[in-house]
């Protein structure tokens, strides 16, 4: 009978849950893949492996959005030091602070409810 695998969202998010930035990794491309998949978008190859961030980047871009309703916050495209970019945002700065080249530092944000954690950054001190 055939072992039932967890899907790589569930994975990711489980990490998540646990404090850790998951990723994976195709050794047959050489290089980090991010979201979680099936396939390695560079290969079309099943095997890929799960690696845990080190939770260092740097910001590559950045925009403030002003919603109608509530406070000014920031979205953030961030280059993980292992090789991939994710959406995301800087936390403990005025949205407005942040600044492409910025070193950030990952934690994991739980909203709570039926909503899943999610990967959020800070700026990095020292880093």
């Amino acid at each position: 009978m055939p072992s039932i695998q967890k899907s790589p969202l569930t994975t990711y998010l489980d990490h998540l849950s646990r404090g850790e930035l998951a990723y994976q990794f195709s050794p047959a491309a050489g290089r980090a893949v991010f979201y979680p998949r099936v396939t390695c978008p560079f290969t079309g190859n099943e095997a890929l492996e799960w690696r845990i961030s080190k939770g260092l980047g740097t910001v590559y871009a950045t925009t403030v959005v002003h919603p109608a309703e509530g406070k000014p916050f920031n979205v953030a495209l961030i280059d993980c030091d292992e090789g991939f970019r994710l959406m995301s945002r800087v936390e403990d700065i005025a949205p407005e602070q942040v600044r492409i080249g910025q070193r950030v530092r990952f934690r994991v944000h739980q909203p709570g409810g039926d909503e899943p954690p999610c990967p959020v950054f800070t700026p990095a001190e020292g880093a």
